[in-house]
């Protein structure tokens, strides 16, 4: 089944007809890309953003960064969230091979406002990651901009606020939240 026929299924007519969208579809889209990123399926989980996409995890002390001056975990476009994904889809991602068990969960899904082109949704989630005897977790707020695409929803913004104040016992950020 490709990304198009998974992000169009029967759900809420909103999403593909240009009407106001439901949360119902928001969190169709929401759950579908926790399963693909538990499933590993990293590519397919890319063709859930826009070509002008910007994902961004910033440091745990600093909630509202302008990533292009203060230091943010992760501050990717579509050409790095790519090449993240090739990373750890080889061996070459050395924390993540072979790859850790993974959950995403996905609460709280509300849209905030949907006035302009773009779509602003808020969430919450936690991410447990599986590997070598260990388990780790993340909790925070995902912050989206989805757009309609593609007969569709596409994500055009993600920002993944973690609520924790360091990020011990895990150390690093090497999964995608």
């Amino acid at each position: 089944m490709t990304i198009e026929q998974l992000t169009t299924a029967p759900t809420g007519a909103g999403a593909t007809a240009g009407g106001a969208v439901q949360r119902g579809d928001v969190e169709d889209l929401l759950y579908l890309e926790a399963q693909l990123l538990d499933e590993w399926r990293l590519d397919e989980w890319a063709q859930l953003y826009t070509d002008d996409a910007q994902y961004i995890i910033p440091a745990n002390d600093l909630p509202d960064p302008e990533p292009d001056r203060d230091l943010v975990l992760v501050n990717d476009n579509k050409f790095r969230l790519l090449a993240r994904v090739d990373r750890l889809n080889s061996r070459k991602a050395h924390r993540e091979y072979p790859h850790a068990t993974t959950r995403h969960q996905v609460s709280n899904v509300r849209i905030l406002d949907q006035s302009g082109q773009e779509i602003a949704v808020s969430a919450y989630f936690t991410v447990w990651r599986f590997r070598n005897g260990r388990d780790d977790h993340f909790v925070g707020r995902y912050d989206y901009r989805l757009r309609r695409a593609d007969g569709g929803l596409r994500i055009c913004y993600k920002r993944a606020v973690m609520d924790m104040t360091v990020l011990r016992p895990a150390g690093a950020v090497s999964i995608i939240l």
